[in-house]
């Protein structure tokens, strides 16, 4: 298309980004796309005349709006943007995807006000933390530089748009296309193996369901996660892994909870502390140790088997915002701290680091052993060189030391007996020496002085 194509002079690069980012979240703000796409811009007309020219396209179109509290607690009313069916196949061209996977326009849930849409579109923006570049300016008639602009610094992100997909159906009975009552749809699903996450299914909660539906929810993954179906080669194999990858952590794919309601830090972590409560026995890994036990009462070593169970951590998405979700902002049901997700995600306390522990064990009783045995034929040596000490016949072994620094060589006293012959010798000498002073040539020689 020409310039009167796009009468709101749009780039090529700006419509792109914003079909790109509606082709994944369906449903946006202008102020939402920017963040997503074009967080670098100097305004939000870029992004704005964008959507204007798809919509004089027919690729867009806002059929609702949503309000929100501004300065000063007004309400302020945003345009909510969706794709039309012409839009949704032009974002299936961008995002490489079939248009049979790229679900509906969302045009009922722009109609409605998109709450909880919008919710999921800020959560996936605070996982991408898209990095604010600067953007070629405009060019004016005025010969005064443009002010120089202070990009804001995002904290680093996770994955990228391209590998985030929303309202995902997971069968637990049925097929992906057509899932069968008692399914559900994952708020969004992201791929990142580029950043140690194969998948991840995210659930957005905004407090407006009561904990036990929540936790029933992850009780429904468990079930989608544990179902079976045969491949080509007639062997069962795990439904969802027919799609996505296995991330070698054990157990099944986790989900992350995103809280979304600005509460106090005491709610969201009562909010917290009941879903998981409640959802115990879908993450809760087993303890084992080599007689087979179960119960983590007994002192005896070994680990925990996550097998069968859904890992899922938890975050409030003002925190996800602030540190990114590399931040430790993550709150893995099991653990006792907060972490950065790649450490949330990771099992402890494996049947490998028991392994580990007890190879560690082995090598450390061996390096004993060996110290041990070492030090026992030292002691055989000291004692097959040792020689009777010829004044009071016990043993002497070399390398011996008395209290003075004393050491006897082969054949020697032992150095009590030498101390003693030392104290004889000294007392010979004194008395030799007092035997002088008392003399016959003493005497004269007192003589001679008197004189």
């Amino acid at each position: 298309m020409g310039r009167a194509e796009w009468p709101y002079n749009s780039t090529a690069r700006a419509r792109g980004l914003v079909l790109l980012a509606l082709g994944v979240v369906k449903v946006a703000t202008a102020e939402q796309l920017r963040q997503l796409v074009l967080p670098g811009t100097a305004d939000l007309q870029t992004v704005r005349n964008a959507c204007k020219d798809l919509r004089h396209a027919g690729l867009m179109e806002s059929v609702g709006r949503t309000s929100s509290a501004g300065v000063h607690g007004r309400p302020v009313r945003r345009d909510l943007w969706n794709l039309t069916t012409a839009g949704l196949a032009a974002a299936a061209s961008e995002l490489g995807r079939p248009v049979r996977e790229m679900g509906g326009t969302a045009r009922d849930a722009a109609k409605a006000g998109a709450a909880h849409a919008l919710a999921v579109t800020d959560t996936i923006d605070a996982f991408r933390q898209s990095p604010p570049l600067p953007t070629k300016p405009v060019a004016r008639r005025t010969t005064r530089p443009a002010p120089e602009r202070v990009l804001p610094v995002r904290p680093r992100g996770l994955g990228h748009l391209r590998g985030w997909e929303t309202e995902v159906a997971l069968p637990v009975t049925g097929t992906f296309t057509t899932p069968a009552r008692g399914s559900l749809r994952a708020d969004a699903v992201l791929v990142a193996p580029e950043d140690q996450v194969p998948v991840l299914f995210v659930e957005v909660d905004n407090h407006t369901e009561p904990a036990a539906v929540v936790a029933s929810k992850i009780d429904r993954y468990r079930r989608f996660f544990d179902r079976q179906v045969k491949n080509d080669r007639g062997r069962e194999i795990a439904l969802w892994s027919t799609l996505w990858d296995d991330s070698g952590r054990g157990g099944f794919p986790p989900v992350a909870l995103v809280f979304t309601k600005d509460v106090s830090a005491q709610a969201r972590t009562n909010r917290i502390k009941a879903i998981r409560d409640l959802s115990r026995p879908c993450w809760q890994p087993r303890w084992y140790n080599p007689h087979g036990w179960s119960s983590k009462d007994t002192e005896e070593d070994g680990w925990w088997d996550f097998s069968g169970t859904v890992p899922v951590i938890a975050t409030h998405l003002d925190q996800l915002r602030a540190h990114g979700p590399h931040g430790p902002v993550w709150w893995r049901f099991g653990h006792s701290e907060w972490q950065p997700i790649i450490d949330a995600l990771a099992n402890t306390g494996t049947k490998e680091e028991y392994r580990a522990r007890q190879d560690q064990h082995r090598q450390e009783r061996e390096a004993a052993r060996v110290v041990e045995q070492e030090q026992r034929r030292e002691e055989l040596a000291r004692w097959e060189a040792a020689w009777e000490c010829p004044s009071c016949r016990s043993d002497v072994e070399p390398g011996t030391v008395g209290p003075d620094g004393y050491r006897p060589t082969e054949g020697g006293l032992c150095p009590a007996c030498e101390d003693i012959r030392r104290d004889t010798e000294r007392e010979h000498q004194a008395g030799e020496e007092a035997g002088r002073d008392n003399g016959v040539l003493a005497r004269l020689r007192a003589r001679a002085g008197d004189r």
